[in-house]
């Protein structure tokens, strides 16, 4: 068991940061876009920020329909095909500059990408136990604060010091994410039953649940829109999302905007530290989930949504001064505080509060909800001003905590 446990955990772990190299990719190729006399007539700012709207759309759809995908037909196959979409749209997106091309790509690649973490949560919930899953899953939700991380000085190199072609970007991104296709086919398995081995969740005593196949799906997403905590994980979810998704797709345009005189290559460095400190924040949180508050999930999160409201409001004050210290400074505690809240949400509390065997389906509505919220951190940098941007994102923050606040005792019933 401890080496399916390792084993499922770094393949998983790759599995979702492997996603990001493809999704970062549209992120890098705007400042190239921006700047390209052939294509910026019409892939203009307002335009991009449609098409990142279009793809979020896409993306949270998927949500609503992947994690219950994965509790029927496991989440190998979900993965799977979702990298192989993910892959096809970044190769058509490198190959075009077309807006039609542009549009299908982005919904192919919303749904693609919205295969990945509902279903790989299960898969992690099914190999751990609730008493080390804030622990466990806190270590393994620094996947996609380092896919953030990594990405886009990995895909700006490749796009504008190797080949000069915004284009690239899509091209390495769609190869990276391939050879992790093929590292997951090889590695990954469903359940540790898979395997030969015991759930690690159920006793001898406690017989299996299994519902008819063609009722279940329908049964589990009832009990989910019943249960009151998984609703407020959804909406909580909803409010922080699109501080996160406006950081992570136009990073490097905010930062330009207010540092031009940084550069192409600088304006895509800077925004690491919003990364770096993401790595770190989800072990943390799940640390002290599993420790200081012992299996307690909503009072960290309210902890990290208040120093997330904070950072946000102070960002265009603090940034006007021109420093790119203070620009990193601050990137870095918005990036702890917004990583610490959305890993414990989206994950380990999603994940902990689902029904029995109902795990994807909770983790997939919460998700769906927080890619709602999502498709406003991808439209609204591209039509509204800094200012008006951050104070908008510090008042939602603030509204998420205040939902949370009331379920500051919640316990998983599994934690008893």
């Amino acid at each position: 068991m401890t080496r399916w446990r390792r084993q499922i955990f770094a393949v998983t772990w790759l599995a979702y940061a492997g996603f990001y190299f493809v999704r970062q990719a549209f992120s890098v190729a705007k400042l190239g876009i921006l700047d390209d006399p052939l294509v910026n007539g019409v892939l203009t700012e307002q335009v991009l920020g449609v098409l990142d709207a279009v793809y979020l759309a896409a993306y949270a759809a998927g949500q609503f329909l992947w994690g219950m995908w994965a509790d029927r037909f496991g989440p190998r196959v979900v993965v799977a095909g979702g990298m192989i979409g993910a892959v096809v749209a970044a190769c058509a997106m490198g190959l075009s500059s077309a807006v039609l091309v542009f549009g299908g790509a982005m919904v192919l690649q919303g749904l693609a990408q919205s295969t990945g973490w509902a279903p790989l949560c299960k898969n992690m919930g099914s190999f751990f136990t609730v008493r080390e899953r804030g622990r466990v899953l806190g270590i393994w939700s620094s996947n996609y604060a380092f896919g953030g991380l990594a990405a886009p000085p990995f895909l700006g190199w490749w796009a504008y010091e190797v080949f000069e072609s915004w284009h690239a970007a899509f091209l390495a991104g769609a190869a990276t994410l391939a050879v992790v296709l093929v590292l997951f086919l090889v590695f990954q398995r469903n359940t540790p039953q898979d395997v030969g081995l015991p759930d690690p969740n159920r006793t001898e005593e406690e017989p299996a649940v299994v519902a008819p196949p063609r009722q279940r799906a329908l049964a589990l997403y009832k009990e989910a829109l019943r249960d009151r905590m998984v609703l407020t994980l959804g909406a909580a979810y909803f409010l922080l999302k699109p501080a996160r998704y406006a950081i992570l797709l136009w990073g490097p345009v905010i930062v330009s905007r207010q540092l031009p005189e940084v550069g192409k290559v600088g304006a895509t460095l800077i925004p690491v530290a919003f990364g770096v400190a993401g790595v770190l924040a989800p072990i943390v949180i799940g640390w002290v989930s599993d420790t200081v508050f012992r299996s307690r999930r909503v009072p960290p999160c309210v902890l990290a949504l208040g120093l997330l409201t904070v950072a946000l409001a102070l960002f265009m004050p603090l940034t006007a001064t021109g420093s790119a210290v203070v620009m990193i400074a601050v990137l870095a505690v918005i990036g702890l505080a917004v990583y610490a809240a959305d890993a414990m949400i989206s994950c380990v509390a999603a994940v902990d509060f689902g029904a029995a065997g109902g795990a994807g389906t909770a983790a997939g509505l919460v998700n769906g909800c927080g890619s709602v919220g999502a498709i406003l951190g991808g439209l609204l940098p591209g039509f509204l001003s800094g200012t008006a941007l951050f104070y908008g994102f510090a008042a939602a923050a603030l509204l998420a905590g205040l939902l949370m606040l009331p379920q500051w005792n919640r316990v998983p019933a599994t934690a008893a």
